[in-house]
């Protein structure tokens, strides 16, 4: 059965990246949620999706300018006057499910890996016995190989676009890039996946690979039923609606 994953804690169904968000879609019994992790002024770790505050707070700048208490006072667009979290906040949600935590490292607004992210993931999920459950993910190769030079061990998951295919000399390159990473799981955007499936099914494999992000009904059960591994989607409860529609036609047969 493909694994359904909430991206950005199901923005499309509460605010992105929100403790509200994350405790709705922790209930929705989901396999999975993806979320995303930046460097607060301090060293802190805090939870957001851009480098910058426009597009999903009530406030502008620089993730990366403020601490992580002065982001947690910056509101996000409509989710009731929360802040951004603190990315221990997050874990607290998710403490004691069993759902997969997708756990992805942001660039700085300059596009630069921020020095010791890694290091501090990977010893906050040591510390909260978080390594079976954890998944890094990142569209950057060079920060996946630094935390499996730093932790062998640790789960990854690679994601890949066109744009980030094209900087890495094509979608063959990029494939090759990430399937040297051993046991790496790759998610590639849905389009670019449907014109390249079989190609990522011979170099991947389908226990490895994930599509998103379908968020329309018809498409989020098509991609449920091909042989992949996970889809990330922003529609979380439509893609159990369909998962449980496919389930009771396999049973009537």
């Amino acid at each position: 059965m493909v694994l359904i994953v909430g991206h950005r804690g199901a923005r499309n169904l509460w605010p992105e990246n929100s403790l509200d968000g994350f405790r709705r879609v922790r209930d929705l019994g989901i396999d999975g949620v993806e979320f995303d992790v930046h460097l607060a002024r301090d060293g802190e770790m805090v939870v957001i999706h851009d480098p910058s505050l426009e597009r999903t707070t009530e406030s502008q700048g620089a993730v990366a300018a403020k601490t992580a208490s002065e982001l947690a006072a910056t509101p996000l667009r409509d989710a009731g006057g929360a802040g951004v979290p603190r990315l221990d906040a997050v874990l607290d949600i998710f403490a004691g499910t069993a759902i997969e935590l997708h756990v992805e490292i942001k660039t700085d607004s300059l596009g630069r890996a921020y020095p010791g992210l890694e290091q501090r993931l990977l010893d906050l999920i040591a510390r909260r016995g978080l390594e079976r459950q954890a998944l890094l993910t990142c569209f950057v190769p060079e920060i996946l190989e630094t935390v499996r030079r730093l932790a062998p061990r640790q789960r990854v998951l690679a994601s890949l676009d066109r744009r980030s295919a094209e900087l890495m000399g094509g979608l063959v390159p990029a494939l090759d890039r990430f399937a040297a990473i051993d046991g790496c799981l790759l998610a590639v955007e849905k389009g670019l996946l449907a014109d390249s499936l079989d190609l990522c099914l011979e170099r991947i494999g389908g226990d490895r690979l994930g599509a998103w992000v379908p968020n329309e009904a018809c498409d989020i059960a098509a991609w449920l039923a091909r042989p992949i591994r996970q889809i990330t989607t922003d529609r979380p409860d439509l893609a159990l609606s369909a998962q449980l529609l496919i389930k009771q036609n396999q049973t009537k047969r």
